[in-house]
């Protein structure tokens, strides 16, 4: 089949396909060999092992949800753009559990980081939409933390039909999106931001 066209990218695609399909944790060299119609040995040109199999995955899929969020928060700022951040971020999931399941299933080695600047686009994008509430490090990674906590919990119990309650479940991640916002705008005192506005507040008293 390598000689019908395959190629590393042709690859990974379809096993991104295919963890959609069946799920990350099930896809291996031998199912995506059967899913071409061709030996295990003919892909094993293509990529190395199981392991960077699952890797290109996952950095496949986080640079498709970066690309996502990039559009959906562009021209967006404050509340707007965390609504639009969050729900190209929760639709993504929803549409590619496979895929999204490999972002928070691997952690890529250190040297395939090192060559790819998928993951760093992410957090800087999440940072851009914080700065609008006037974050500052260390609140910014605390934020964002917050933020990917309270999506992929609700993304996977979601997912999992873990809501069971009559109320729309939209409903209810629209008034999530509402107290995420309250919360952001009224951080915890005590941060680098609230320091730099007493400060500023006493020299203008």
């Amino acid at each position: 089949m390598a000689r019908a066209g395959l190629t590393s990218e042709r690859v990974t695609e379809a096993a991104a396909d295919l963890a959609d399909a069946v799920g990350f944790e099930n896809i291996t060299v031998s199912a995506l060999a059967r899913s071409f119609g061709v030996k295990d040995a003919s892909l094993y040109s293509h990529v190395r092992n199981l392991q960077d199999l699952r890797e290109r995955v996952a950095l496949l899929a986080a640079g498709e949800l970066a690309d996502r969020i990039a559009a959906a928060v562009a021209g967006r700022s404050g509340k707007e753009a965390m609504a639009a951040f969050a729900n190209a971020y929760r639709d993504y999931a929803l549409a590619h559990p496979g895929r999204y399941a490999a972002t928070q299933a691997v952690q890529p080695d250190p040297a395939v980081l090192a060559q790819s600047t998928v993951y760093a686009r992410t957090i800087e994008l999440t940072h851009a939409m914080l700065r609008a509430y006037r974050l500052v490090e260390p609140d910014l990674t605390d934020a964002g933390r917050l933020l990917r906590s309270a999506f992929h919990g609700y993304i996977v119990l979601e997912a999992n039909g873990g809501f069971s309650h009559s109320r729309a479940v939209q409903s209810s991640w629209e008034r999530a999106l509402d107290g995420l916002h309250f919360l952001l705008e009224n951080w915890p005192a005590g941060s680098p931001r609230h320091a730099a506005e007493e400060e500023a507040e006493a020299e203008r008293t």
